[in-house]
């Protein structure tokens, strides 16, 4: 058995009236496949150009341990060069990851290879960030602090991508005070005895190869696994759901320093309760027992 998914929408091209209309409102997903081939970087960008670019620059590291009670938020497990981490990528598959490096800040000349798109929404022209994987790495299953409209450009290899909205909260074993579901689901092959209520969870699934841009609405929860390396690039709008920017609010000022505080007091029983609670929780509110 596997999860209930549906195909993202694709299309070639969209002006930003039919963006608006068919996707933003709804909140639907959608995947351009033809959007950017305007950039210079749809052209340029590959790991090699970046390990030309940008291989002098330490960059930070992530890969798919736990959380533990010490790291801090966003906090990485390692740092490498960037010209070794691309040669890394080349060479083996690879646990480690760079997650939400900001381009501008570290290489502004790439700032000359894209522009920023009218889909009708205001991009935080500050917040471009940069992702690489190696092969068979992945992201546990998470939404973003903010909820924000994202829209996701991938540059080299194939990517696999599952998304949920937050009507399925319910099902996904959504870990209390966090924004991410139990790590120990494989939501590249679930065990549906261990977790059951995932079998009522609806999604969304695509590819995502060079060149194609995927619209991912505001709170849509989001994993990702890199079937070849490869590397994308989020371009941001704040969420426009009054609800949803409530939310927002709420996570950066609110949550993320209760969690933070309750990690220096509790420790690694804090971690430990949540965890428990995520299935404790999401089998109360559907009646199993």
């Amino acid at each position: 058995m596997a999860l209930n998914l549906q195909d993202i929408p694709r299309v070639k091209t969209i002006t930003k009236q039919d963006f608006l209309t068919r996707y933003f409102k709804p909140q639907k997903p959608v995947v351009i496949e033809r959007f950017i081939e305007d950039w210079p970087a749809y052209s340029k960008w590959d790991l090699e150009y970046m390990k030309a670019v940008a291989g002098d620059k330490t960059v930070p590291l992530y890969d798919d341990r736990p959380v533990d009670y010490k790291d801090g938020f966003n906090q990485p497990h390692a740092k490498m060069k960037m010209a070794d981490y691309v040669d890394l990528l080349k060479r083996e598959p690879t646990k480690y990851r760079i997650f939400l490096w900001n381009i501008l800040k570290e290489v502004p000349q790439l700032q000359n290879d894209f522009s920023y798109p009218d889909f009708g929404l205001r991009l935080m022209k500050g917040l471009p960030m940069l992702f690489f994987g190696g092969r068979d790495s992945y992201t546990f299953m998470h939404y973003d602090i903010d909820l924000a409209n994202i829209f996701h450009f991938h540059f080299e290899g194939k990517k696999e991508i599952i998304l949920f909205d937050q009507k399925q909260n319910d099902y996904l074993y959504k870990i209390p005070h966090s924004l991410i579901t139990r790590e120990d689901i494989d939501f590249n092959n679930p065990d549906f005895k261990k977790w059951p209520m995932l079998k009522k969870a609806q999604g969304f699934k695509t590819e995502l190869n060079h060149g194609e841009v995927l619209y991912m609405p505001e709170g849509y929860w989001h994993y990702m696994r890199y079937v070849t390396p490869g590397f994308s690039m989020s371009l941001r709008a704040m969420a426009r759901n009054p609800k949803n920017f409530g939310k927002a609010i709420y996570n950066l000022l609110v949550m993320r320093n209760f969690d933070n505080a309750m990690r220096r007091i509790k420790g690694q029983k804090w971690i430990d309760w949540k965890n428990a609670q995520a299935v404790v929780q999401t089998h109360k509110k559907n009646g199993v027992t």
